[in-house]
């Protein structure tokens, strides 16, 4: 069954699923009036068939056929990619079936009938769902847009933090250089803890390039590659000390962990350092926790102790750098006069703004 008059193109399609040919041709005729065509299938096979081919806009779906109902039908519709809404409609009063309907997929539900106000109420159903669903299509269309935007962002910031990284691992390989050509010793330590800086922050955007993550770093997986380079690169016959870290995942913003990353730097280099006698290998402890919205860190090592108050064995620049980084962490820095070794921790909220 077909339309037989008016602009066919500028009408809105409408399939309609109903084993009584002669309603149908009654929703036909009253349908036209007001702006729909209507398409006429007598089974729910041939109504999917049908809506295989395309074309439709919406669906009338009765709830009575011949040897099923409409609510086997229904859950093949919506199964379909982009389906067109479905107005569900039955003679019976039955409120469950119109739960059913609508749990099922259907966009809304009507009682049959043969009058025109149930054509004009039939015709505001159809617009009202067809509105929905060229809602739910734009709403789909910018939300896909905005991942597309999104996932390019986050490409070319990974790009940048590949740069980034590269940039300064360069900058380290040159001062590395510049160390191997000096003979002042005062002049190679300085240089060498200035590589371990930069390699601090390289260290952050490498992971951030590596892990496609934005605005934030996995503290324990940061702090294990951060220190498993420290050691390699300062352990030797006269420090063969170790580091051993025990950290709990957290996510941590990025400038926050370039931060923490540089004080952990200067505790781990102060301690390889100075922490034992030569030769005498010892232990470096780091360990990262958390608790009430706080993370702490502590290093400590068994070795001479440290005196905050006494005069600074190098330049003292590193207390310096220690000094500045708690304070733009807003946090607590302290050092424990108890401990038999030394024992820094560093306490800051982890909530911005805090």
């Amino acid at each position: 069954m077909s339309n037989s008059s008016g602009d066919a193109d500028a009408l809105i399609h409408i399939l309609y699923i109903d084993d009584d040919e002669g309603l149908a041709l009654l929703m036909q005729k009253n349908l036209l009036r007001r702006g729909f065509s209507v398409e006429w299938a007598e089974s729910g096979a041939a109504g999917l068939a049908r809506l295989g081919e395309g074309g439709i806009d919406a669906v009338v779906l009765d709830h009575v056929l011949a040897g099923e109902t409409g609510l086997d039908i229904l859950p093949c519709i919506t199964a379909m990619t982009d389906h067109p809404p479905v107005i569900y409609a039955t003679g019976s009063d039955d409120t469950s079936i119109a739960v059913a309907a609508l749990k099922a997929g259907a966009d809304d539900y009507m009682l049959k009938g043969i009058s025109a106000d149930y054509f004009d109420l039939l015709a505001a159903a159809l617009e009202q769902a067809l509105e929905r669903a060229r809602f739910r299509r734009e709403t789909a269309q910018a939300q896909e847009v905005i991942r597309q935007q999104r996932d390019l962002a986050e490409m070319l910031l990974a790009e940048v933090n590949h740069r980034i990284a590269n940039s300064l691992g360069l900058v380290g390989a040159l001062i590395r250089m510049q160390s191997s050509m000096t003979t002042d010793q005062v002049a190679i330590d300085a240089l060498h803890e200035t590589q371990m800086r930069i390699n601090a922050i390289a260290s952050v955007h490498r992971r951030l390039y590596t892990n496609r993550q934005v605005g934030s770093v996995q503290v324990d997986e940061y702090l294990n590659s951060l220190l498993t380079e420290l050691e390699t690169s300062m352990r030797d016959d006269k420090r063969p000390h170790r580091i051993v870290l025990t950290a709990q995942p957290v996510n941590l913003a990025t400038d926050k962990v370039i931060t923490l990353g540089l004080i952990v730097s200067e505790l781990v280099t102060n301690a390889f350092k100075y922490a034992y006698p030569d030769n005498v290998p010892g232990e470096i402890r780091v360990i990262v926790d958390q608790a009430d919205g706080a993370l702490r860190v502590i290093v400590e090592d068994d070795g001479a102790g440290f005196d905050p108050s006494s005069p600074a064995r190098g330049t003292g620049l590193g207390t310096r750098i220690l000094t500045a980084m708690a304070a733009s962490l807003k946090s607590d820095f302290a050092y424990d006069p108890g401990h038999d070794g030394t024992k820094a921790t560093l306490v800051f909220s982890l909530h911005e703004g805090k």
